[in-house]
């Protein structure tokens, strides 16, 4: 999709469909074809929230959307307006849409170009579909399953302002990552095993400048001393991976004073990959287990925020560490009451193989700290009991320190993908303490489940401020208007905001 902004009338481009967003009780913008105003009316078009009308022009159809009131319309609201417009225009068999953004010459330069974003981002995510595996073409009766053109058209008597320019040049690079994570989430586990996804990540390192990665395999992973990490891996006849990459800022390794240019600290990004997950030994119900090739969303999330971070040339230093694997029961597999240790030397007791990730995640955590890491934000699918907790609105948040709490928290508010925070208190430490061996991975009690999952995690960070996000409720079928159904690619926009917000 070719994506751009114009400060051209909506009349004047090539578009085949215009799309034009109606606010409670204001006429429609003075650009606007007079039929639409008649449309309002009349009552066919509405300016309450998400409500469609459509109209033809002059052999071109404009389509009025509602936004409600102005002073309630929101970056997520303008995401939510776009997906309805875009869902539209694809039953209109629509391949050249054009918005009329619904900002003005003198509002807040950068609350507009905050919802320019916007609307790219809902248009381009909406626009998805997974049809990797799908035998037959589609049916060419249905029109165009996707947009060829994108226009935002920004009302200004002169050209197209640096802030608007960037805001959709970022806002297309971070949702067509978001939409290569829902690929890479969406392929099953005979498809994307770790070793797939490492040569993935390694295509990246090809691809982009700037961007370094490297993949150490079982070998490598035991001799890092990964005992976690390792036993969860030793079940499956796939080959694990870790997958570690790396930004130095501004062109990258490849323009060294540059890197040693950027400031602020080292941030590192955690991802857990279980590309499949049976729960080993402790096997899993039946029912729905197909959905556990999504248990490698974290890793999506990383993988591609990490690759949107080098694209945008962020003045940001970035390590990601990303744990793939299987969790296969077979008679290699690691058993339950089993001792590991990790890579900082904590023994844990394996009580219940079926909470492997936290197995994984223990091993890349000590892995960044190892590299220099200054602040980690984990992501991973690691416990039901967040979607008991929080649904699918929000992701869980548990944080050692309150500067990078707030820092996530405003990154998910801004990009929509929004957190809830749960405590950390030192008698949830007491839950974890192991019989045996220094913790224990699935406490009998079940208490807390989400947090205690998150103060087993504390014990491989150390000093280092350190924020866990558990998004097992927010990874697929989020069912948001933009992404619906399947993986959501949660994480990626959330992740790259919070990169920006230490490059400004």
């Amino acid at each position: 999709m070719q994506v751009s902004a114009t400060t051209r009338p909506a009349s004047d481009t090539d578009a085949d469909t215009v799309v034009v967003g109606l606010f409670d009780g204001e006429q429609p913008p003075s650009d606007a074809p007079a039929e639409l105003g008649k449309l309002l009316e009349s009552g066919e078009a509405r300016a309450s929230f998400q409500t469609l009308a459509l109209t033809h022009v002059e052999g071109r159809r404009w389509l009025a959307v509602g936004l409600g009131k102005r002073k309630d319309f929101t970056s997520e609201r303008a995401r939510v307006a776009a997906a309805v417009a875009r869902e539209r225009a694809r039953e209109l068999a629509s391949s050249r849409l054009c918005w009329r953004a619904p900002i003005e010459p003198d509002d807040d330069p950068e609350r507009s170009a905050e919802i320019v974003e916007a609307l790219v981002q809902g248009t381009i995510l909406t626009d998805y579909r997974f049809e990797k595996h799908k035998s037959a073409p589609a049916d060419d009766k249905e029109g165009p399953k996707h947009l060829d053109q994108l226009l935002i058209a920004i009302p200004s008597e002169g050209p197209v302002s640096d802030e608007a320019e960037a805001a959709v040049s970022r806002a297309t690079t971070v949702a067509e990552a978001v939409n290569q994570a829902r690929d890479l989430q969406n392929r099953p586990g005979n498809d994307l095993t770790p070793a797939a996804l490492a040569e993935y990540a390694l295509a990246l390192g090809e691809e982009i400048e700037g961007l370094q990665v490297e993949v150490e395999g079982r070998t490598g992973i035991e001799g890092l001393g990964m005992g976690a990490f390792a036993a969860v891996a030793q079940g499956s006849e796939q080959e694990p991976a870790l997958i570690t990459m790396r930004y130095d800022g501004v062109g990258g390794a490849s323009n060294p004073t540059d890197a040693r240019g950027v400031g602020g600290p080292l941030i590192a990004f955690v991802g857990k990959a279980v590309t499949f997950d049976s729960g080993g030994i402790s096997l899993k119900p039946g029912a729905k287990m197909a959905e556990m090739k999504f248990d490698m969303s974290g890793g999506a999330a990383v993988i591609e925020a990490v690759a949107a971070i080098a694209r945008l040339k962020l003045p940001v230093r970035i390590v990601a560490v990303v744990g793939a694997t299987e969790n296969l029961p077979s008679g290699r597999s690691i058993k339950p009451g089993d001792i590991v240790r990790a890579a900082n030397g904590k023994t844990i007791e394996v009580n219940n193989t079926d909470a492997e990730g936290r197995l994984v995640l223990a091993d890349c955590l000590c892995h960044a700290v190892s590299l220099g890491a200054e602040r980690i934000v984990d992501l991973a699918t690691l416990t039901g009991a967040v979607i008991v907790a929080l649904g699918s609105t929000y992701a869980g948040l548990m944080c050692n320190d309150e500067e990078l709490t707030e820092r996530v928290t405003e990154a998910g508010a801004h990009t929509g993908e929004i957190v809830w925070r749960l405590p950390l208190h030192e008698e949830y430490d007491k839950l974890i303490a192991g019989k045996y061996g220094d913790l224990d991975n699935a406490p009998e009690a079940r208490k807390a489940g989400t947090i205690v999952g998150a103060a087993f995690l504390a014990n491989f960070v150390g000093k280092v401020p350190w924020a866990h996000l558990d998004i097992a409720g927010s990874a697929w079928d989020l069912d948001r208007a933009y992404v619906g159904k399947g993986a959501s690619g949660y994480g990626v926009r959330l992740l790259v905001e919070l990169a920006r917000s230490y490059s400004a």
